[in-house]
């Protein structure tokens, strides 16, 4: 049977089931994926009692998350690209964690993540192993690299409990291309990973005065447009397309600016990295690193653009929703699925630079269209996607999770 989680369940009976004292491990690849994804998912669950360990690889977002009360992080050097003598070390260290640890509950998003989790939980008996696919890596890919990378999923999917995708589109892909069976694999929640804080995304938060000074700092005109990208600074979030598409618009008064905020992508293993050197040469751009309060930039924004070849739901589209911020984005499954085209936003095909420059021209001249375009996005926030209800209904499934597991012993 499908486990779609259902937002009509009564996500009150959540506190009628235990996660007391429940050991769980969230896994992933990068901190900045928790920080910026699972935060304050992890938050609830340790609000339900249970004991919840993040790990992931060391980087400064580490910090944030050991901000956390009554979380812990242990940190696992898991590489995101193929190193042999790297991966058999964090699959041994994996392992004696678990079994050190006992946990009941192994929980892996991202795919290198996914597959070290999956071998070294099993190997450690943890009886209840659980990943969430946020968009394959072997979407773009050819030949034996994808054969190999596709394989690794079908693998993640045989050795774990259950598996999830964060969007519908993803879920139908990979039942299509025979990955996993439908009665295998389940949608988390409404179709994202863990929703959006409605209360936290909110324009009302920032005063006028809040923006002019946010503009002033970045030296952006009041009257400038803003253009927004959140996520990492990498190739296959579409940058160099956006880049190259911002640098053709074609404007009569005010230039319109584009802010870049995330962090840069320096061990990736990726062959093609972009590098701040390569941003500085364009006019009008401005590249911020990491922030914590993204809502900030949010707040001055026009459109937020995210021309990714590859993406998950794509949380940030909902965040900039939830703040009347349409999305131009891909028209690629996960991010099909959090903008709807024409209504919260426009999508355009991945790498199509001259299409992307057409949308983001088409917004930014029709100001009624992209206030008519943000409403609809903010309504379709608040009605499907508050994390607070996705949150406690994943609470609800490790509960029944655990349930089965009881009855089994």
């Amino acid at each position: 049977m499908i486990v779609l989680l259902d937002q009509n369940k009564n996500v009150d009976k959540c506190s009628l089931l235990v996660l007391d004292g429940t050991r769980i491990a969230r896994v992933s690849s990068v901190p900045f994926f928790v920080v910026t994804q699972l935060k304050n998912q992890i938050k609830t669950l340790g609000k339900f009692g249970a004991k919840v360990t993040v790990v992931c690889s060391d980087g400064p977002d580490v910090a944030h998350l050991n901000e956390l009360a009554g979380v812990s992080c242990v940190t696992i050097d898991i590489p995101r690209s193929i190193s042999p003598l790297r991966d058999i070390l964090a699959l041994i260290r994996l392992f004696i964690f678990f079994k050190r640890e006992q946990i009941i509950i192994a929980h892996s998003t991202t795919p290198k993540a996914g597959l070290l989790t999956a071998i070294a939980a099993g190997l450690a008996g943890v009886p209840i192993r659980l990943h969430t696919f946020t968009g394959p890596r072997w979407v773009n890919m050819v030949g034996l690299k994808r054969w190999i990378v596709r394989a690794s999923d079908k693998l993640v999917v045989m050795l774990n409990t259950r598996c999830y995708t964060d969007s519908l589109s993803q879920w139908q892909f990979l039942i299509d291309e025979r990955v996993v069976a439908g009665n295998r694999l389940g949608a988390m929640a409404a179709c994202s990973i863990a929703g959006v804080d409605i209360t936290r995304f909110s324009s009302g938060h920032f005063s006028r005065n809040d923006n002019e000074i946010m503009r002033q700092k970045l030296q952006i005109p009041v009257k400038s447009q803003v253009l927004l990208f959140l996520g990492r600074i990498t190739v296959d979030k579409g940058v160099r397309e956006l880049l190259s598409a911002f640098a053709s618009i074609k404007h009569q008064d005010n230039v319109p600016h584009l802010i870049l905020v995330g962090p840069f992508e320096k061990n990736s293993g990726a062959v093609d990295n972009i590098c701040e050197s390569e941003i500085f040469k364009f006019p009008n751009v401005h590249a911020v690193g990491y922030s914590s309060y993204p809502e900030s930039y949010l707040a001055i924004a026009d459109i937020l653009c995210l021309p990714s070849y590859r993406e998950g739901f794509g949380t940030v589209v909902i965040e900039a929703a939830a703040m009347s911020v349409p999305t131009i984005g891909t028209d690629i499954d996960g991010l099909s699925d959090a903008v709807v085209d024409g209504k919260t936003g426009l999508l355009v095909p991945v790498r199509d630079i001259e299409a992307l420059r057409r949308a983001i021209e088409k917004l930014l001249k029709n100001k009624q269209l992209r206030v008519q375009m943000g409403k609809a996005a903010k309504l379709r926030a608040q009605e499907e996607f508050d994390s607070e209800v996705i949150n406690k209904l994943v609470v609800e499934e490790y509960n029944l999770l655990l349930g089965d597991h009881l009855n089994l012993k």
